[in-house]
């Protein structure tokens, strides 16, 4: 009796260890060389429908997209998330911000999905990985099956420009949002990174009139649903109207007490919006 209660212990406790495995197995993490540029990223899920997520500035794959790597439906969703060039575990090379960072960052992207042999697939783009998305779907048409954005913008505004400055200095954030990036790039890396992004983003308004990609919205054609936090301290008001107006047959789906990271703070009605635009 007791042999057999061990042994059926034994096997419950091998099903779970290789249960484990499998899954992480399936969500590791793995490295590729992209034109150079080493490419941190996980794949998970079987589904016929790929999906590249495309973190926002400073971003990555578990830090931007935890809730939609582990929660959307892995038979229906192939699922691929990267660390952007520089950012995360996509270094070396260390991150460069010029004037064309959203645009480098489109072209590596399409290359990468390419180096896996995905020539198709959805898009879930947020905050500066939106802007890039939105890129992408207009230099890349044939590549780019549905497109999903929120918090993101064509253009830029004074205000938002302001508002940028006042979040320049890093110790004015709260700990809970810095402490994950200070263990990955370090204090001192972190407000290095964060004092680029603001300077380049800074001379894109004053060098560009503000314009970051308003002249790629006529050309993207495939399907595109535009969500909002109609509580975004980081986007204008403005914005989700005018891509909606501007990029043909875009759909816009508010919520009403989202902020900047709605995908997080609701998660489930989020993946599930999502599922149902891309599955449709």
């Amino acid at each position: 009796m007791l042999k057999t209660l061990n042994l059926t212990l034994l096997l419950r406790k091998m099903a779970v260890v290789n249960k484990s495995k499998t899954f992480s197995s399936v969500v590791q993490e793995q490295i590729v060389k992209v034109e150079g540029q080493t490419i941190n990223y996980v794949k998970t899920g079987q589904g016929n429908k790929t999906i590249l997520c495309f973190p926002g500035a400073l971003g990555t794959i578990w830090s931007d997209f935890k809730p939609q790597i582990t929660n959307l439906d892995k038979d229906k969703f192939t699922i691929v998330a990267w660390d952007p060039p520089g950012y995360g575990h996509s270094r070396p090379p260390e991150r460069i911000f010029n004037l064309k960072f959203y645009e480098n960052d489109a072209d590596t992207a399409v290359n990468f999905m390419q180096q896996l042999g995905i020539n198709k697939f959805s898009l879930l783009g947020w905050s500066d990985g939106g802007i890039s998305s939105m890129i992408i779907s207009a230099k890349y048409p044939n590549a780019v099956d549905k497109l999903v954005i929120w918090g993101a913008n064509s253009y830029i505004i004074p205000e938002e420009v302001k508002s940028y400055e006042k979040i320049r200095d890093i110790s004015h954030w709260s700990d809970k949002m810095k402490a994950p990036l200070i263990k990955l790039y370090t204090e001192e890396g972190l407000q290095k990174m964060w004092n680029d992004w603001c300077d380049a983003v800074s001379e894109m308004y004053r060098k560009n009139n503000g314009n970051i990609c308003a002249e790629v919205l006529g050309n993207i054609t495939c399907p595109t649903l535009i969500l909002h936090g109609n509580k975004d301290p980081m986007v204008a008001a403005e914005h989700p109207g005018h891509l909606a107006s501007n990029i043909k047959g875009a759909r816009l789906h508010r919520f009403p007490e989202g902020k900047h990271n709605i995908h997080l703070r609701f998660a489930d009605e989020f993946n599930k919006i999502v599922s149902d635009f891309l599955l449709k």
